[in-house]
C-alpha cells in the first residue's frame, strides 16, 4: 500500500498572516529612518565627523538596494519564510550592534545589517501571494507595500521622541526587541509555501549587481561633498556603467539568472519599475525637507523654530493617512485596475507640492501638504506590486517585487542627493549662521512634483487590457500543490 504523504500543519486564518507581515514591514520601515533625527548630535555622541556620521544613513541605502532583489531571488528558491526569518536576524543582530556600542564604526556596521532588512517587503508580498485566496490578495499587498512610508513617518516623530528624553542606545534596544517579536510571530504565524523556482544560484550575478549598486548609489549619495565632476566621482560613475553591461550580458546567457531581464524588459514591468523610482523620488523629498523647513529658526523670515518633537510629529497624520487608504487603494485596483489608481495616486502627490510651494509659512498649511503627498504615495505603493504581478510568473514574484523595491530605493538615493544640492547651494547669512533660503525649499517642491508628474506620464503608457495575476491558494499548500491548476485574478479592466 502507497504511504500517505504527511499532511501539513493547519494554515493560520489570513488575519494573523497580514497582521504579521505588516507589522514585519513597518518594524522595517523605521529601521530605515531610525537615525535621521540622530545624525546631527552623532559627531559629539561618538568622536567622529559629520561625513562619518551621514554614513549611518548611506550605509543602510546601499546595503537595501543590494539586499532586496538579491533575496527576493533566494526566498523563490529556497523558501521564502526561510529568508524572512534570515532577513530579520541580521536587522534584530544590527540593532544590538547599534545598542551596545558607541564607536561609529560598530555603529555602521550594524546600520549596515538593518539596512539588509529591506528585503522584508518583497518577500512578505510573495508569500502572501501565495497564502491568500483572492478577495483578499490585492487589499493585503496594498498594506504591505504601504508600510514603507507608514514605518517612516512613525519613526521619525518616535525617534525624536527618544533622542530628547533618553539615552540614544534606547531606540536601538526597542528595535531588537522588536525585531525578536517579530522573529516569534513569523515563526508561529507564516508558513512556509512549498513553491520554488529551482535552479542554482547564480553566484556571478549577484555579485556582478550588487558591484554595479554599490558604485551607482555611493557615487549619487557622496557626489555632493567630493564633487559631481570629481574623479572618484565619475569613477564610480563609469564603473556603475560598465559593470552593468557585463552583468546584463551575463544575465542573458545563464538558464538561471538573478533577474530576469527578458522579463523585466517588457514594458509593463520596465514602465512599472520607472515609475517606482520617479514616486520614490517625489515621496522622499516631503520626508527630507518638512522636518528642516519648520525646525528653522524664525530669523530666517520663513522658519518656525519647532523642536526635534514637533518636527517629526508634522508627518504623522501622513502616516495614519496611510494605514486608511491601503484598502482604498486596493478596492481602486479592483475596480478600475492597478494604471488607474497608480495614474491617480502621481496625481494626488504633485497636487500635495503644489499646496506645499504656495503654503509653506504656517504649520498647517505645511502639515496639509505633507499629508496628500503622503496619501498620494500609500496609494502609489499599494498599487505598485499589482502592477509587477499582473505581468510575472508566480515563481519571480519575490524577484520582481525585490527589483521594483530597489527602483524605489534608487529613487530615494537620487532625491537625497538633488536636496543636499539644492540646499546647500541656494543660501543665505541669518543671525550669523548659512541657511537655505525659502526658495530653495520650494524648488525642491517644483523638482518633486514635476518628477510625480512624469510618473504620471509614464503610468499612462502603461499596456491595458485584461492581464491576469494568478496565484496559489493557501489550502494547496501541499507537496503536490504545482498539481493543481492555479487560479486566476484579474486585475485590469479593458481601456
Amino acid at each position: 500500500m502507497a504511504a500517505v504523504p504527511p499532511q501539513p500543519a493547519e494554515a493560520p486564518h489570513p488575519r494573523f498572516l497580514v497582521a504579521v507581515l505588516a507589522f514585519c514591514g513597518v518594524v522595517v520601515a523605521v529601521m530605515q529612518t531610525l537615525v535621521i533625527p540622530l545624525l546631527p548630535h552623532v559627531p559629539a555622541l561618538t568622536g567622529s565627523t559629520p561625513t562619518a556620521a551621514s554614513w549611518l544613513v548611506t550605509v543602510t541605502l546601499l546595503s537595501g538596494a543590494v539586499c532586496t532583489p538579491v533575496l527576493g531571488r533566494i526566498g523563490d528558491m529556497y523558501g521564502k519564510r526561510r529568508v524572512l526569518l534570515a532577513s530579520l536576524g541580521l536587522l534584530t543582530t544590527g540593532s544590538v550592534l547599534c545598542a551596545a556600542g558607541s564607536q561609529i564604526g560598530v555603529l555602521i556596521a550594524g546600520r549596515a545589517l538593518q539596512g539588509t532588512a529591506l528585503a522584508v517587503m518583497p518577500l512578505g508580498v510573495s508569500i502572501m501571494r501565495d497564502e491568500l485566496a483572492p478577495n483578499r490578495l490585492l487589499s493585503s499587498v496594498a498594506l504591505m507595500s504601504s508600510t514603507l512610508g507608514i514605518g517612516a513617518a512613525i519613526g521619525l516623530p518616535l525617534a525624536a521622541l527618544v533622542v530628547e528624553n533618553a539615552d540614544w542606545h534606547t531606540m536601538f534596544w526597542v528595535s531588537a526587541g522588536l525585531g525578536l517579536l517579530d522573529i516569534a510571530l513569523v515563526l508561529r504565524f507564516v508558513p512556509e509555501s512549498p513553491l520554488r523556482t529551482g535552479g542554482r544560484p547564480d553566484v556571478l550575478g549577484v555579485l556582478g549587481l550588487s558591484a554595479a549598486l554599490v558604485c551607482l548609489l555611493l557615487a549619487v549619495t557622496q557626489g555632493g561633498d567630493w564633487g559631481w565632476t570629481s574623479a572618484p566621482t565619475l569613477g564610480l560613475l563609469g564603473g556603475a556603467v560598465l559593470t552593468g553591461l557585463l552583468w546584463g550580458v551575463h544575465e542573458l546567457r545563464v538558464p538561471s539568472p538573478m533577474v530576469d531581464l527578458r522579463v523585466s524588459a517588457r514594458p509593463a514591468v520596465l514602465l512599472a519599475n520607472v515609475a517606482a523610482l520617479l514616486i520614490g523620488f517625489a515621496f522622499y523629498a516631503n520626508s527630507l525637507v518638512t522636518a528642516q523647513l519648520v525646525q528653522e529658526p524664525t530669523s530666517t523670515g520663513y522658519g518656525l523654530g519647532a523642536s526635534i518633537v514637533v518636527s517629526g510629529l508634522c508627518l504623522l497624520p501622513g502616516g495614519i493617512a496611510m494605514v486608511f487608504l491601503s484598502p482604498v487603494s486596493a478596492r481602486m485596483s479592483s475596480a478600475h485596475g492597478p494604471k488607474v489608481t497608480l495614474a491617480v495616486a502621481a496625481a494626488c502627490i504633485a497636487a500635495g507640492y503644489v499646496v506645499r510651494f504656495f503654503t509653506s509659512h504656517q504649520l498647517w498649511t505645511i502639515v496639509l501638504g505633507a499629508t496628500v503627498v503622503a496619501a498620494g504615495t500609500a496609494i502609489a505603493y499599494s498599487a505598485l506590486p499589482a502592477l509587477v504581478m499582473r505581468a510575472v510568473p508566480v515563481s519571480e514574484t519575490g524577484a520582481a517585487n525585490g527589483l521594483n523595491t530597489l527602483m524605489r530605493s534608487v529613487g530615494q538615493a537620487a532625491c537625497s542627493a538633488v536636496v543636499a544640492a539644492v540646499l546647500a547651494n541656494l543660501t543665505f547669512q541669518v543671525a550669523g549662521r548659512t541657511a537655505p533660503t525659502l526658495s530653495a525649499y520650494l524648488t525642491v517642491f517644483v523638482i518633486a512634483g514635476a518628477a510625480a508628474l512624469l510618473a504620471l506620464g509614464v503610468t499612462l503608457c502603461l499596456p491595458g487590457g485584461r492581464a491576469p495575476v494568478t496565484y496559489t491558494v493557501g489550502q494547496n499548500r501541499t507537496a503536490g500543490a504545482a498539481e493543481h491548476p492555479p487560479a486566476v485574478l484579474a486585475q485590469e479592466s479593458s481601456p
